[in-house]
């Protein structure tokens, strides 16, 4: 019996007895929660209480074992291995039929901004496996007694001693109306409508032939050339911004080179990922699988835009994204806060990005009969709450906020634009792509998010809302607002889908920039062609055509997606003042 003949039977051994013995002391020993939790300490003595009220009367929440976290969960990369981690467990030589593993990986070296993206000549690293000695005639000996751990020099994480809050220092933004945030930002002020006939390509067969479409976007001096012709749409506007964010953030090569990058990461995600990729690789395939990209695998799925920024930023901490439809970016900048303030990172790039706005992505939307036709006036088609709207407009672009620990940033001595205070998700489970008719997933979603961050309805003035524009939708949400905060008589509502359409995965983001500066700047920005309200809806409450004043106490952020996927985030002013 060869070596190569025993080794592989052993392996796989070895495999079945470490997945047995861990997932059984994943059963027995782990507890639910072992990480500490952090919020805002000006509202800390209120949280338990808080939670207890407005959570506990309308639902109870059971935890058992499928509820517990894994801390090494990849949410957005389907070709990560399940067993990655075995190999911390089991250490072996290598094997003759490990060579095949030498090939080159899409890993790069890392520059900060450079060239743009690093070349990606990493290999892989080579499994390295114990020889198995084996007798002729005689049967391997195995041991029976469980596999233990090697030990690995990890520094153990410690307990923080006062909560950790997170702040946004940084933003960036790639959209129809601005490709920096304060341009962006002042368009929307002014009511100006970043919605016009699609020129990218001939949709002159298209009922819907609009768009809020990024004109002339070029990538210079943020993605090198020779990746710039082989990325989507969706992958260049997310990297742009997220390096904007930095460079807003104030952060400098000299301080990149002194920050720990093991706690420096990255979530932005997608709904959509690459399609116009895997387009041209199926249209490439119908000739011959020869003529395909070898870049339109990888390029194509969600995950792959926080893979190449943390390349190029050398970032090593948190890394996924997350794909739950049009609410994609508020579940990203959530749990991207959660990491921080559970004390495993203290940067987190966080966001979304699409960019659909091409004719697989525009007739899709139109076979759902989701788009509105209203050809003739672009700039008056996206009219949320109006009587005369008639669906939503479709957008493309990026929004990347900053997420760091509030003491990091201010050692550092960081800009402050805001605070996070928290947020939640729920599922309407209702259908796949209208609301539920009670509203009762948003419900629950606004009153986790009041719970988490441990604020009460009274102090939300400023609601950020989904508001796409479409007949069901706007009003089932403007009805769990009004049910939620209507007794307020500061608050004011707002769309930013009036002007900018609806970027899918991406407009969780460039609404949370214009929440942040709304906090900043003490104006919130108009709902355009709002001319003719549906007869339920206060103009006292929601804000017109022009901008309003407004000190923003607390500001909620709502999005929702295809498939019931309900976010609301929460952010407020920070204030020095609440430091314990």
């Amino acid at each position: 019996m060869t070596i190569g003949a025993t080794a592989s039977p052993l392996c796989t051994w070895l495999f079945a007895a470490y997945m047995s013995t861990s997932v059984a002391g994943f059963a027995e020993d782990i507890p639910v929660s072992s990480a500490p939790s952090g919020r805002p300490s000006g509202r800390i003595r209120r949280r338990n209480a808080s939670s207890k009220r407005l959570a506990g009367a309308s639902w109870s929440v059971k935890t058992d074992v499928q509820s517990r976290a894994f801390s090494n969960v990849c949410m957005g990369a389907p070709c990560a291995s399940g067993i990655a981690g075995l190999g911390s467990y089991l250490s072996f030589e290598s094997c003759p039929e490990d060579d095949s593993f030498k090939n080159e990986s899409l890993v790069g070296d890392v520059s900060f901004f450079g060239a743009g993206l690093p070349a990606l000549r990493t290999k892989l690293v080579q499994s390295v496996r114990r020889p198995v000695k084996a007798s002729a005639g005689k049967a391997s000996s195995v041991a029976t007694n469980p596999v233990q751990p090697v030990k690995e020099s990890i520094q153990t994480k410690k307990t923080a001693t006062k909560p950790r809050r997170v702040v946004v220092t940084g933003m960036g933004v790639v959209s129809s109306l601005g490709h920096d945030a304060n341009t962006f930002y002042a368009n929307l002020l002014e009511g100006k409508s970043g919605v016009s006939e699609i020129e990218n390509f001939d949709c002159k067969e298209f009922p819907t032939r609009i768009a809020g479409e990024i004109k002339g976007f070029d990538p210079e001096g943020w993605v090198a050339r020779k990746f710039a012709r082989r990325m989507d749409k969706f992958m260049l506007y997310l990297l742009t911004a997220g390096k904007k964010a930095v460079v807003d953030a104030g952060l400098t090569e000299v301080e990149m080179e002194e920050l720990d990058k093991s706690r420096c990461g990255v979530l932005i995600g997608s709904a959509m990922g690459g399609m116009q990729i895997f387009n041209d690789a199926i249209e490439a395939l119908r000739v011959s699988y020869r003529k395909m990209n070898p870049f339109c695998v990888p390029f194509a799925t969600t995950n792959m835009g926080s893979a190449m920024l943390a390349m190029d930023l050398g970032w090593m901490g948190p890394n996924y994204s997350i794909s739950t439809a049009c609410a994609t970016s508020n579940f990203c900048i959530l749990s991207a806060a959660n990491h921080i303030i559970r004390g495993e990172a203290d940067i987190m790039l966080s966001g979304g990005s699409d960019a659909a706005v091409i004719p697989i992505g525009l007739g899709g939307f139109v076979a759902c009969r989701a788009l509105s036709q209203r050809n003739e006036d672009p700039s008056k088609a996206s009219r949320p709450w109006d009587q005369g709207r008639d669906g939503f407009v479709m957008g493309e672009g990026a929004g990347v906020l900053l997420l760091e620990e509030l003491e990091h940033a201010k050692a550092r001595g960081a800009e402050i634009y805001a605070e996070f205070l928290g947020g939640s998700f729920s599922c309407d489970a209702y259908h796949t792509t209208e609301p539920h008719p009670d509203g009762a997933g948003v419900l629950l979603c606004i009153e986790k998010a009041l719970a988490d961050a441990g604020v009460s309805r009274h102090e939300i003035n400023y609601v950020n809302a989904h508001a796409t524009s479409t007949k069901a939708g706007d009003l089932q949400e403007y009805k769990a607002l009004m049910r939620s905060f209507g007794d307020n008589p500061e608050l004011r509502i707002n769309s930013t889908k009036s002007m900018l359409g609806h970027l899918l995965g991406a407009s969780g983001a460039v609404e949370a920039i214009a929440t942040v500066q709304a906090i900043r700047s003490g104006w919130v920005h108009p709902t355009i062609n709002l001319e003719n309200p549906e007869s339920i809806v206060d103009m006292n409450v929601v804000v017109g055509g022009k901008k309003e004043r407004l000190d923003i106490k607390v500001a909620l952020s709502n999005s929702f997606g295809f498939g019931g996927q309900n976010s609301s985030i929460l952010f407020a002013p920070y204030n020095q003042s609440n430091e314990e």
